[in-house]
């Protein structure tokens, strides 16, 4: 998608970060980014799958703390993990960035195989995902940050 109203992409050498205004059809446009991005990269597919439910979650997430076209920053981006060479399965780092500080991210006591739950699955599932995630507040917001790791170093 080329640079548009609500949308400004910019490639960087592991990823990309993208501003936006939160819209399904940035949503819809960001998940497709992330699966060319990360198969350009080799990031295997069920990993890469992982990578877009995270940040659809994490997008759902802003728009109801801040409403609809709230602006975002999400940043995607392929990295080897901690401590190892470059032959090693690679994580991928997620961060999401709104404006709205006042409305942090808290795990809730719904399990994700509550069949009576009807929301409330969001973060247990990141957690489960891309477990240590984080967030931390900025001088314009908070960022969520996420690491998504490669399927074998999950056991997932």
């Amino acid at each position: 998608m080329p640079h548009s109203l609500g949308w400004y992409h910019t490639s960087t050498p592991t990823g990309f970060v993208l501003h936006l205004s939160a819209t399904p059809d940035h949503l819809r446009a960001t998940r497709a980014l992330i699966g060319k991005t990360l198969a350009d990269s080799g990031v295997a597919e069920g990993q890469a799958h992982a990578v877009q439910l995270v940040m659809s979650e994490l997008f759902g997430n802003a728009v109801r703390a801040c409403g609809d076209f709230v602006p975002l920053v999400a940043e995607v981006a392929v990295e080897p993990p901690q401590g190892c060479g470059g032959g090693a399965e690679r994580g991928v780092r997620v961060r999401l960035h709104d404006p709205y500080q006042a409305a942090m991210p808290v795990l809730g006591g719904v399990r994700l195989d509550d069949p009576e739950a009807e929301s409330g699955r969001g973060l247990p599932l990141i957690d489960l995902l891309a477990p240590g995630w984080r967030v931390a507040g900025t001088p314009v917001g908070k960022q969520v940050r996420c690491r998504i790791p490669a399927e074998r170093e999950s056991g997932l």
